[in-house]
């Protein structure tokens, strides 16, 4: 059992002789019936959010959905926490505490898919500006079957025993939601948890499967402003300024050859400059603008070399332009991530009680460790011994691998415009599954 990985052999063992026992198979076949059951309620909810969706931190009416739905179910629901996030608890005897996760936020992303229930919404930032928002990463369809998977437990409640926690998480997207969950005193309402599981929508595999890999699977992600501060004046007279625009230019240059000149070439990183803000008029030069950055990693000596590497650069660069000491540039770090590991042994496991419930065809193999980043480890970085454990959920066509192979060409991925799940209600009733049966693998009655 999931609960017992840290002692390996015994898990082998009791892995290898559950998937042949009379009580598993009964128990996969009620979490089928379950799961295929709420299958049009859940597609419902699903084009709703997707035709409906919020930004990080402004997921109110998804929130009200989720809480109403779970204290309908009978689940101890905590709302309001980091925002907008929602706890819920289901007690159900001694044993683990196990927790499961979902985000809920949309992308600042116009939608270009054609489908009759795609998002048209437009919302006014703080800044006065409008952006089109679009569920362009799934987290549509983690609501759902995050609903799906809390009736197939409390139906389930002579299977299991210990206690469950359902999360649905703020502001993945700005890599953010799950710490400000955790600052907001998600432990002062709920107990905490020995393991976390997640899942995640991915096109790149067909509707239907799942996947869990060992090792590397997210990398870590830091959100970075640097303001960058000058002395304005007129554009016709840049001799009487410092001009943070030239700056900014430099500095932009300089990062090129952080992660090439300071990263050992076998360690991944990545370093971005995903905005420019400085200035508005053709005529003016500002005082200040800020560059706003992006770093990936897999290991935090890492991390900490590019951090110290963009001071270097950009403090280096401010003196050369001649700004003073008390306006050198300052860095701000809006949001953090560690990575996301899936312990071998955890994985093994998983994969075994997978096989016996889905089906060996319905596994994938898992997609190699990439840059990407997800947040919710953070819902538990400082609990000691708590584990996590990540699964692909399949949203593509039936042939997606094949067409692949073929042609080299992928679908369009997440945050892409023309994202879209393909046979959501197979994909939803399918992590439905999968998770249901790893939460009652973990949470099982010995």
């Amino acid at each position: 059992m999931l609960k017992n990985l840290h002692r390996a052999a015994l898990a082998a063992v009791l892995a290898l002789t559950a998937a042949t026992t009379p009580a598993l198979a009964d128990t996969t076949q009620r979490v089928n019936q379950l799961a295929e059951a709420q299958a049009d309620r859940l597609v419902s909810t699903f084009k709703h959010l997707h035709a409906n969706p919020e930004l990080g931190f402004q997921e109110t009416e998804t929130a009200k959905q989720v809480s109403k739905r779970l204290k309908k179910l009978g689940y101890q629901v905590h709302t309001g926490i980091g925002g907008t996030g929602v706890a819920a608890v289901l007690k159900n005897g001694d044993g683990p505490v196990v927790m499961f996760r979902s985000d809920m936020d949309g992308l600042p992303v116009k939608e270009d898919t054609g489908l009759d229930y795609a998002s048209r919404k437009q919302v006014t930032l703080d800044d006065g500006s409008k952006t089109h928002v679009a569920h362009a990463c799934g987290h549509d369809a983690h609501v759902s079957w995050l609903l799906g998977i809390a009736e197939v437990m409390r139906e389930t409640r002579d299977a299991w025993a210990g206690t469950l926690v359902l999360i649905a998480q703020p502001a993945e997207e700005l890599i953010q939601g799950a710490q400000a969950m955790v600052d907001d005193g998600l432990y002062d309402r709920v107990p905490k948890p020995e393991l976390l599981i997640s899942a995640h929508v991915f096109p790149v595999w067909p509707a239907g499967t799942v996947a869990v890999r060992a090792g590397r699977r997210m990398a870590g992600s830091d959100q970075l402003d640097v303001t960058l501060h000058g002395v304005g004046g007129h554009g016709s007279s840049p001799q009487n300024t410092v001009d943070p625009v030239v700056m900014g230019a430099r500095s932009v240059m300089a990062y090129q050859t952080i992660v090439s000149r300071n990263v050992d070439p076998q360690k991944p990183a990545v370093l971005t400059v995903g905005a420019s803000q400085i200035g508005e008029a053709n005529n003016v030069i500002p005082d200040n603008g800020t560059l706003k950055l992006n770093l990936r990693w897999y290991e935090k000596p890492v991390r900490e070399q590019m951090l110290d590497a963009i001071k270097r650069e950009t403090n280096g660069i401010a003196r050369a332009a001649g700004v003073a000491d008390d306006k050198m540039p300052e860095y701000t770090l809006k949001g953090y991530s560690e990575p996301v590991y899936n312990d071998e042994a955890l994985a093994e496991q998983a994969q075994q009680t997978l096989a016996a419930g889905l089906g060996k065809e319905a596994l994938m193999p898992g997609f190699p460790p990439v840059m990407g980043s997800e947040d919710f480890p953070m819902l538990v970085a400082g609990i000691e011994d708590a584990r996590t454990l990540f699964m692909e959920v399949g949203g593509g066509a039936p042939d997606v691998m094949k067409k692949y192979m073929a042609t080299g060409e992928l679908p369009p991925m997440n945050h892409n415009p023309k994202f879209e799940i393909i046979n959501p209600r197979l994909a939803i009733t399918t992590a439905v599954k999968a998770n249901s049966l790893l939460l009652l693998d973990a949470l099982s009655v010995d």
